[in-house]
């Protein structure tokens, strides 16, 4: 099993943050792994809603089949997901307000037959690195 985690000072509120987070049509702007819908998504997020989507780690392409779990805007997103080879994965994000602007942390759970030992240490770097592009991107679209 493979874990990330990641907290960032970010400069948009929580409401802006969440504006983006929460609306999945812009995850391909901000949300590094994510490539492509591959079903067209909700407006807006709720539980129980199913999302269809290539993501790519590793350079490594696989389907996710995004569900989601816990929504309580402008806080709380948590995802689980299973892909291909039987990777099964599980996302929160947790936004809290943090003097003008917020805090974003979030946290990522990778599971499978091919996640282990050298593999999963590998997904574990390749994911942290891309969760610190992802949360850069992500501010300067809510900042906007």
């Amino acid at each position: 099993m493979g874990h990330i985690e990641y907290t960032k000072k970010m400069t948009a509120d929580p409401e802006a943050l969440w504006a983006v987070v929460g609306n999945p049509h812009t995850w391909g702007d901000w949300f590094s792994i994510h490539d492509r819908w591959m079903e067209e998504p909700p407006a807006a997020l709720a539980v129980g809603n199913k999302l269809v989507a290539k993501v790519v780690m590793l350079g490594m392409a696989n389907k996710f089949e995004w569900n989601v779990v816990a929504v309580e805007a402008p806080n709380t997103l948590t995802l689980t997901a299973s892909g291909m080879a039987g990777v099964k994965v599980e996302f929160s994000f947790d936004i809290a307000a943090a003097g003008d602007g917020s805090e974003l942390s979030i946290k990522g759970d990778f599971e499978g037959a091919l996640i282990k030992g050298a593999l999963g240490k590998a997904v574990e770097k390749d994911g942290l690195k891309q969760l610190e592009k992802s949360l850069e991107a992500l501010d300067a679209l809510a900042a906007k």
